[in-house]
């Protein structure tokens, strides 16, 4: 499983990217492992402001269905456009091509809240 260190985590299981005001947001490699084979993400909350813990979208996988959460404050910038008809990337790449949407941070101190790598291992058992 992979860990990137310079991201940060949250306790369900959404990773976040950031770079100055904005920051990436997908699913973990343990998240979509857990979830299996996924088939379809849905995420219409582009231009939408959301806070903290909002649900963002769905990732919906050959078993189940699952919400997305907001690891932090903000508006959708934009939606990831190859989820449409490669959903399969986040189990392929879930930190890279697999990321989910870019979010203009309304508050970027939310971020020291979240876990860090160390601590997300720790939640998980691993």
């Amino acid at each position: 499983m992979n860990f990137p260190e310079n991201l940060k985590y949250t306790k369900d299981h959404e990773w976040i990217r950031v770079e100055g005001n904005v920051a990436y947001i997908g699913i973990t490699d343990f998240a979509q492992g857990e979830l299996g084979d996924i088939v379809y993400v849905e995420i219409e909350t582009e231009g939408e402001e959301l806070a903290h813990e909002q649900i963002f979208g769905t990732v919906e996988a050959v078993k189940t269905v699952s919400d997305l959460f907001m690891p932090v404050s903000g508006k959708v910038l934009e939606v990831n456009p190859g989820l449409q008809t490669n959903p399969e990337s986040v189990n392929k790449d879930p930190y890279g091509q697999g990321w989910m949407i870019k979010v203009e941070m309304k508050d970027a101190s939310e971020v020291n809240n979240l876990l860090s790598v160390a601590d997300y291992k720790t939640l998980i058992g691993h």
